[in-house]
């Protein structure tokens, strides 16, 4: 899909910038649904030729958008309309469990799971004597086929041995609650980082863009620790929402 389908035209002799009328009308047709999730613009260039406007003036409207994350510059792609960007509250949830409670239909492609040695900074974080043996998961989380993030997750070898079809079709914390294990607390960091070149290749990102990064530790139930999770999401996309009380 491209946008020769809709009407978008400029007034010249309006003191609105041509640019922010572009991008004002861009931004109506994807909030209206005439520019669906996934949808690809024509280049800047067949752009700027069918609205009779300057290349420089294209290109600001057009990052006027990929800042507001409506769109996404992807390379080899050209630019799309992006998924609805997913603002999730925090809580002791998964993102799988999210995804599917806004209706939308997750896939994951799994990428490592296997038991092996814990690297220090986990031991740490799991409170496992060093060199501890845990189950390592790596995984890509899509929405359809827009990759939205890179989960890596470790788990006591006690606790679950999850096959990779069953992380292909349920989520982790689905596996976790049907094999009887409760989790009830968390100790959660979030921060930003620059997207290393694994997972730039793997969300399809530039090497070194910011990424959105979340580091849990979960217990369950007995108050062991249940696995410690490092997340890395595509911040156009993705958000998480805090909700704040006043204590007086």
């Amino acid at each position: 899909m491209d946008t020769e389908p809709l009407a978008i035209a400029v007034d010249r002799s309006s003191p609105v910038p041509l640019y922010y009328q572009v991008a004002q009308q861009l931004e109506k047709a994807i909030g209206d649904g005439r520019l669906a999730p996934g949808a690809k613009l024509d280049n800047e260039i067949a752009l700027a030729d069918r609205l009779r406007v300057s290349r420089p003036t294209m290109r600001r409207a057009i990052q006027e958008l990929v800042e507001k994350g409506l769109l996404a510059r992807r390379r080899g792609l050209g630019t799309q309309v992006v998924h609805d960007r997913l603002h999730r509250e925090l809580g002791l949830t998964s993102l799988y469990d999210d995804l599917r409670e806004t209706g939308q239909e997750p896939r994951t492609r799994v990428l490592v799971n296997r038991l092996g040695r814990a690297p220090a900074h986990v031991a740490e974080q799991m409170r496992l004597e060093p060199e501890s043996r845990v189950v390592h998961l790596e995984r890509l989380r899509l929405v359809g086929a827009e990759p939205l993030a890179v989960l890596r997750n470790w788990l006591p070898e006690w606790l679950l041995r999850p096959s990779d079809h069953e992380l292909e079709t349920h989520g982790l914390y689905e596996l976790l609650r049907a094999g009887g294990i409760r989790l009830v607390a968390a100790r959660q960091r979030m921060s930003a980082c620059r997207a290393p070149a694994h997972d730039a290749r793997l969300l399809g990102e530039p090497r070194s863009a910011p990424l959105l990064t979340m580091q849990r530790t979960s217990y369950d139930d007995s108050g062991r620790v249940a696995e410690f999770a490092d997340h890395a999401y595509r911040p156009e996309i993705y958000s998480f929402e805090i909700t704040l009380v006043n204590r007086y």
